[in-house]
C-alpha cells in the first residue's frame, strides 16, 4: 500500500503520534496531517517570555509509561531528555503551605498521620478509621469523591484528592469517574480492600523503582512537538496548519473524502483512511452522518477551560522557594488552582536567565469559567498576588508575563466514561478505514495520548494492508 492516502485530522500530540506510526508502517504512503490551529503541537506549545522560549502548555510527561520517552528517543532526541530537579510539592490550604504527604495515591494517603496539619485532628481520626463502602465491594463506576469521601471522610477529598485531580483534569472529584481517572483505586474498590493500604503498596512499588517518575525535554515539551514535526516532514509527511476539517464524506467506492477550507471555496481531499485525532465535539460533528451512536456519545463529553499564567519575576529578592510548587484545593476559594516554580523545577529553565525567575499558575476548573472572563492583565495580577500570599511575602517585580488560554482544553471523564468509550469504539468499528484517537478516550496525559494515536494508526495500517491483499 505504498500509494495509500491517509488523512490525520488534528495536529496535537495524538495526531502527530498517529502520523509517525503511519509513516513507519506504510512507507511511501501519502500522509497528511490537517491541523486547525496556527501551529502543530496542540497543548505542547512554546511562547517567548522575557526573551526566552518556555512552555505555556504541558511542561512534563510521565516517564514510567514508555510511550512519550520512547517517542522522544525514536526521533533522535534522547540527549534532550531531562528530569525535574525537585518534585517536592505543597498544598496551599487553610492559610499556609503544607508539604504534600508522601506516599499518596491520587491524594489518598498511605499513612494518614502524615496529613496532620493539612487535615485537622478530627479529620485525621476520621480518615484513620476507614469505613467500608455501603453494599460491599464496588460493582459499578462511581465518582472518585463520592467513594473516597464515604470511606475516608470528605476532608481527604476536599484537601487532597480535589487538588490532585484538579491538576490533571481541571475537574471536580465528585463528578469524575473512579474507574477512568484512578483505575488503581477502582480495582481496590472492586475487591473491597483498604484504600490506605493500596496507597502504601503503590508507594512501596514506586520506591523500589529507581526510574524517575517524570521527564521533560530541554527546551520544553513544545520543542518536542517541533522536533516531531520536523521528523515527520523529513519522512515526507505533509503537516498543514490553519486547515479546518469541515465535513467527512463516504466515497462511493472505498475510502473517504474530507472537505476543508472556507465555506465559499471548499476543498475536497480524498483518502483511503482517516484518523480523527481531535476533541470529542469536532469528532462528533464529523461522525454525525456515518456513526450517529458514536456522535451522540461524544457530544456528551464535557470539557473544562483553563489558562496558564507565566510570570518572569526578578531573581533579586526572591529568596528560597519551597519545592517545585503547590496545589490549591477548591474549598479554599482561591483564584488559582496550582503554581509551579519552573526555574526551581527544571534545570534548563533555571539556566535561561540570570535576571528572570519563571513561575507559572493555572486558572480555571470545569464549570468555573468566571475567572477566565477577566482580561490578561487581571489574570497576571491575580497570579502574582496569590502566589505571593501562598509564600507569605510579595514576589519581586514582574518583568514580563504571558497568558495562554486553553478553551475547552481538558475532557471530563464523568462516571461511566469507560463504558461510553466502549460504545463509541463499537460504533466506529462499523466504519472501515476510520479510527479515533486523543485525550477524550483513554487518558489525558502525553503518554496516553501518544498511545492512543499510535494504536489508531496501527489499526488503519492493518486495514489498508489487509484491503490491499484482498484486492
Amino acid at each position: 500500500m505504498s500509494s495509500a492516502r491517509v488523512i490525520v485530522v488534528g495536529g496535537g500530540i495524538s495526531g502527530l503520534a498517529a502520523a509517525w506510526e503511519l509513516s513507519q508502517r506504510l512507507p511511501g504512503a501519502h500522509i497528511r496531517v490537517l491541523d486547525a490551529s496556527d501551529r502543530p503541537g496542540g497543548k505542547l506549545r512554546l511562547a517567548s517570555i522575557a526573551g526566552q522560549r518556555i512552555d505555556v502548555g504541558a511542561e512534563s510527561m510521565l516517564a514510567r509509561r514508555p510511550e512519550a520517552v520512547g517517542l522522544v528517543e525514536e526521533i533522535g532526541a534522547a540527549d534532550l531528555l531531562t528530569h525535574p530537579a525537585t518534585t517536592a510539592a505543597n498544598v496551599w490550604s487553610r492559610g499556609r503551605l503544607h508539604p504534600l504527604p508522601k506516599g499518596t495515591l491520587m491524594g489518598v494517603p498511605g499513612v494518614v498521620e502524615t496529613a496532620r496539619g493539612l487535615l485537622t485532628d478530627d479529620e485525621v481520626d476520621r480518615a484513620a478509621h476507614e469505613e467500608p463502602w455501603t453494599g460491599g465491594p464496588l460493582e459499578d463506576d462511581v465518582a472518585v469523591g463520592d467513594y473516597v469521601g464515604a470511606r475516608l471522610g470528605s476532608a481527604v477529598v476536599d484537601r487532597l484528592v480535589e487538588p490532585l485531580l484538579g491538576g490533571v483534569y481541571a475537574g471536580h472529584a465528585r463528578r469524575l469517574s473512579l474507574q477512568a481517572c484512578v483505575p488503581g483505586l477502582f480495582e481496590v474498590a472492586r475487591s473491597g480492600g483498604s484504600l490506605t493500604a493500596a496507597a502504601r503498596a503503590a508507594a512501596a512499588a514506586g520506591a523500589a523503582n529507581p526510574a524517575p517518575v517524570f521527564a521533560g525535554v530541554v527546551g520544553g515539551m513544545g520543542r518536542f512537538a517541533e522536533l516531531l514535526v520536523d521528523a515527520l516532514r523529513a519522512r515526507g509527511v505533509e503537516v498543514c496548519s490553519g486547515v479546518i476539517a469541515r465535513e467527512l464524506r463516504r466515497r462511493s467506492g472505498r475510502g473517504w473524502t474530507m472537505v476543508t477550507g472556507p465555506r465559499p471555496a471548499p476543498e475536497s481531499i480524498d483518502a483511503d483512511a482517516v484518523v480523527l485525532a481531535v476533541p470529542a465535539t469536532p469528532t462528533s460533528r464529523l461522525l454525525g452522518e456515518h456513526a450517529p451512536e458514536a456522535a451522540e456519545e461524544l457530544a456528551g463529553i464535557e470539557y473544562a477551560s483553563m489558562a496558564i499564567v507565566t510570570l518572569a519575576v526578578a531573581r533579586e529578592g526572591l529568596g528560597e522557594l519551597p519545592g517545585s510548587g503547590f496545589l490549591v484545593p477548591p474549598v479554599d476559594g482561591r483564584g488559582i488552582k496550582a503554581s509551579t516554580f519552573s526555574s526551581a523545577k527544571w534545570p534548563w529553565v533555571d539556566q535561561l536567565s540570570d535576571e528572570a525567575f519563571f513561575v507559572r499558575a493555572s486558572v480555571g476548573r470545569a464549570d468555573e469559567e468566571a475567572d477566565l472572563q477577566r482580561p490578561d492583565e487581571e489574570l497576571v495580577r491575580l497570579a502574582a498576588r496569590e502566589v505571593s500570599e501562598a509564600l507569605g511575602r510579595t514576589l519581586p517585580p514582574v518583568l514580563d508575563a504571558q497568558v495562554q488560554r486553553w478553551g475547552g482544553g481538558l475532557p471530563q471523564y464523568a462516571v461511566g466514561h469507560r463504558a461510553r468509550v466502549a460504545r463509541v469504539r463499537a460504533s466506529v468499528a462499523d466504519l472501515p478505514g476510520l479510527e479515533v484517537a486523543g485525550a477524550a478516550y483513554d487518558g489525558v496525559g502525553i503518554p496516553a495520548c501518544i498511545a492512543s494515536g499510535r494504536t489508531a494508526a496501527e489499526a488503519v495500517a492493518t486495514h489498508l494492508t489487509g484491503a490491499g491483499e484482498e484486492g
